[in-house]
């Protein structure tokens, strides 16, 4: 099996208390092609509410979603060590309506991945870290994924994670879609990558490498603030078969031991709007 408790093809559910999830998913990290395991799974379910409750240790997956409608998370918290393999706080996929609110989730993968066909979600008030961030994707690795749209992620905080907010699709890909999608009032402490949009993601070797064929439009960084462990606060890294754009940045403000970060973009229709902004201007590669 690929969970350990799963909840399938049930409206009107609740789930809430104190309770802790313990994945102790330890021994489980150290094995090689270990299969994804989540430790509670949603799968077609409708009017989902998930509240209070504690994850911690998952042997991969702390909580996914999948073909799901109206979904709640408020105050839910998700806890594993930095080094600790795909152990996603919350995976989501081919769902609609859903509200992530409050809880701290500290993980080894993304605090929050946002698969295909996630469209109308809202992220707001969540602390982040340690983790890779919050990542749309990765995206464009099969044939017929659904466009990825309507995307809020707003007052979240981002401490000591490789990436804080990331759009990340295959190279080369099938055709797809990441549209209408904002990132505003976002507070950041020593992220590696605070600001990364990566049409040539390849994890391992077993990549073709090339560029994707996922379109990216329409999205906007506004009052993005705090802290980068590297010069290079924005990359902004697109396909040149399909070049970002409507790609907009306002009230940026990203250090690197208190100087200037840097902007690196590539294949993008880029605006920087309004004075004062740090990094006011790309560097184009």
């Amino acid at each position: 099996m690929d969970y350990w408790i799963k909840f399938r093809r049930v409206d009107d559910l609740s789930v809430s208390g104190t309770g802790t999830l313990n994945g102790n998913g330890a021994s489980y990290w150290e094995t090689k092609q270990a299969p994804i395991i989540t430790s509670l799974k949603l799968e077609r379910v409708n009017k989902v509410n998930i509240e209070d409750i504690h994850s911690i240790n998952s042997k991969k997956y702390h909580f996914t979603v999948n073909n799901c409608k109206d979904v709640t998370f408020n105050n839910v918290h998700a806890t594993a060590p930095a080094d600790s393999p795909n152990t996603d706080g919350i995976h989501l996929g081919k769902s609609d309506n859903i509200r992530i609110s409050g809880g701290n989730l500290a993980t080894g993968d993304d605090c929050i991945s946002i698969g295909d066909g996630v469209t109308n979600m809202n992220v707001t008030d969540v602390n982040c870290g340690p983790g890779h961030g919050i990542s749309i994707g990765s995206l464009g690795k099969y044939k017929d994924e659904e466009d990825v749209r309507s995307i809020r992620v707003t007052n979240c905080n981002f401490k000591d994670t490789d990436n804080a907010l990331r759009i990340k699709t295959f190279g080369p890909s099938p055709p797809g879609l990441v549209s209408d999608i904002t990132f505003k009032n976002n507070t950041l402490n020593n992220v590696y990558n605070p600001i990364i949009i990566d049409q040539h993601y390849c994890p391992d070797s077993k990549c073709e490498g090339g560029d994707s064929s996922v379109k990216i439009r329409g999205v906007k960084f506004i009052d993005i603030r705090g802290s980068s462990s590297k010069e290079v606060g924005v990359k902004i890294d697109c396909s040149k078969w399909h070049p970002c754009s409507g790609i907009e940045l306002k009230g940026v403000s990203l250090t690197f031991k208190g100087k200037p970060t840097t902007a690196l973009c590539y294949k993008a229709n880029v605006k920087f709007i309004g004075d004062k902004q740090i990094p006011s201007i790309c560097t184009w590669k």
